[in-house]
This record gives structure tokens, C-alpha cells and sequence, in this order.
């Protein structure tokens, strides 16, 4: 596993197979199967129109969709993503983008947690773009990534600011189903972030794992058993003002005993990060936090 975190750098991308060979039953000799890899590509904007944040432009094809539940009165507008393909497996891909134009506010989210499969050849990936106009306020709140034994995942995350944007981000990912037991002792995961605010590369992160990622993070340096980790990232001017009341919540006495956590500020970005043992107890805590620093519930998916 390594974890670097740098100022401008070079960026990492992940290899999406097209096909996979196989064995046919029985056969003398190994023949060919080609194998349907899922491929879907979503994008929506938002506008500001007579006060209020509406629908720009919305594009969909293979298995990713956005819906637009309706909300509670006085709320601002929530898309939630879909994978109608049920998870991710090696040589799918998929592509979100989303834009809030200048001056407004809209949360993204995805319907479900995202699975990522046992991979027969390649990784499976995902490239998420974001771009938060002037003035925007923009929610980025998927629900956990599940990486199952023998999944691969190559995944990126790309967001573009304005000066004075708004953005709240956050993205967990759990190795196995900690209820039901579930270990991965052979999978890998490359996990690649990149912001840009005014155009100019503030923050570049690359976390990679390979391998028994349970004997891996069962270091003490490692994560100390831990299976579940999450990152919150807050972007703001005044993001710095606001790291007292993230501690706060972090540190407060409702918090999951087996939750370790830490805060910090710097240049524009309030960070979180967490990790546990138990993916269910990093969840309750993630949306207490979250819920608390938002001042309002999660979007309806997240209790579903």
C-alpha cells in the first residue's frame, strides 16, 4: 500500500479491459470466451433559473442512469446515480459527470453501494468528474464502495473549482462485508484524486493496495485491523473556519468507540479521515458527521 500526497504531479489511470478468455466446460483445450463487459456513461449540470437551482442537461446510456427524486420542500435538488448492472467487475467502466453552474446548490449521490466484483482479466474502473462553478455549492455523498476477494478497481476522482465554490465530499470503501465475515485476501484497488481550483492543481492523492489487503492492513502502521476507511473533504474559502466544529463532531461522546478518526485544515480544504474494523459502525459515524456538519439529513438513499 502507498499513500502520496503532493502539490502538481503526474496522474495515474487505470487499463479497462474489453473481453476476458475463459475455459469452456469440458474442453481439451483453453478456447476462447468473450465475455459482455458493462460500459455506462452519465452526466448532469444544474443552472441557476429564477432563484433556484434546476436541470440543465442530463445524459445517460448503457447502465448508468440519474433519477431526480423529489424532495422535501425547500431543499436543493438531488441526483442520485444508478448502476443497473448491480456492481463493477473486471473491464467495466463507468463515467460520472456532474456541473453545478454559477450560484447553485445540488447534492449527488448514488442509490446503493457500489460492489465491485471478483475479476476474471482487468480492472474494473471508474472516473468521476466534477466541476463547481462560482458561487456553487455542490454535495458530492456516494454511498460505500464493497471490494469483494479477487476484485481489481482502478477508480478517479477529478474536481474543477471556482475561487469561491463550495464543495463537500465524501467517498468510503470497505474490503469485504465485515457481517458476514468476508475477508479479501487477493484484490487490488487504485484510488486517484485530483483537484483543481481556477484552473491550478491544489491537491493530488493516490492510494494503491494489492494483494492480502486483510494481512496488509493488520500492521499497526497499516490500519491496525481495520477494513473500513473513509475520507471527508470539505473545500470552501473559509473551510478553515470550520475545522473546530468538524473536530467537535468527530470527538464527540456519540461517536463509534471502534471508529478512529483525524482532522485537519490547510490551504482552502478540511479534511477527515476514518478508519475501523467495522464497516457498519464507520457508516453510523459518517452520517451522524455528516448529517450534524450539513444540518440536515442524508439523501433518501442513504437509509434505504
Amino acid at each position: 500500500m502507498d499513500r502520496t500526497t503532493a502539490g502538481p504531479g503526474g496522474a495515474v489511470s487505470g487499463r479497462a479491459a474489453g473481453s476476458a478468455a475463459g475455459t469452456l466446460p469440458g474442453a481439451g483445450a483453453a478456447a476462447p470466451v468473450v465475455l459482455e463487459r458493462a460500459r455506462g456513461r452519465a452526466e448532469i449540470a444544474f443552472k441557476l433559473s429564477a432563484g433556484a437551482t434546476r436541470v440543465d442537461r442530463l445524459f445517460q446510456e448503457g447502465q448508468a442512469k440519474i433519477r431526480l427524486p423529489r424532495g422535501e420542500p425547500g431543499d436543493p435538488p438531488t441526483a442520485v446515480v444508478i448502476n443497473t448492472a448491480g456492481g463493477v467487475t473486471g473491464g467495466d467502466r463507468l463515467d460520472i459527470a456532474a456541473a453545478w453552474g454559477p450560484g447553485t446548490t445540488a447534492t449527488v449521490t448514488g442509490q446503493a453501494a457500489e460492489r465491485i466484483y471478483r475479476s476474471s482479466g482487468g480492472a474494473g474502473t471508474i472516473h468521476n468528474r466534477l466541476s463547481v462553478g462560482a458561487g456553487a455549492t455542490a454535495e458530492w455523498l456516494p454511498q460505500e464502495t464493497i471490494l469483494f476477494d479477487r476484485s481489481h478497481l482502478a477508480r478517479r476522482l477529478e474536481v474543477d473549482l471556482a475561487a469561491d465554490a463550495r464543495c463537500l465530499i465524501v467517498e468510503s470503501v470497505f474490503f469485504g462485508r465485515g457481517a458476514m465475515g468476508e475477508r479479501v485476501t487477493d484484490g487490488a484497488l487504485s484510488d486517484h484524486w485530483r483537484l483543481r481550483r481556477d484552473g491550478r492543481l491544489v491537491l493530488a492523492e493516490s492510494f494503491r493496495a494489492g494483494g492480502d489487503t486483510t494481512a496488509l492492513f493488520a500492521g499497526r502502521a497499516t490500519g491496525a485491523g481495520a477494513i473500513a476507511f473513509a475520507t471527508l473533504l470539505y473545500a470552501a474559502p473559509d473551510a478553515d473556519r470550520h475545522l473546530d466544529r468538524l473536530r467537535g463532531l468527530v470527538d464527540d461522546d456519540a461517536r463509534e468507540p471502534t471508529v478512529e478518526a483525524g482532522t485537519s485544515a490547510f490551504d482552502g480544504f478540511l479534511v477527515a479521515r476514518f478508519l475501523s474494523p467495522s464497516p457498519q459502525a464507520l457508516r453510523r459515524d459518517l452520517v451522524r458527521i455528516l448529517e450534524a456538519f450539513r444540518g440536515r439529513s442524508m439523501p433518501r438513499p442513504w437509509s434505504c
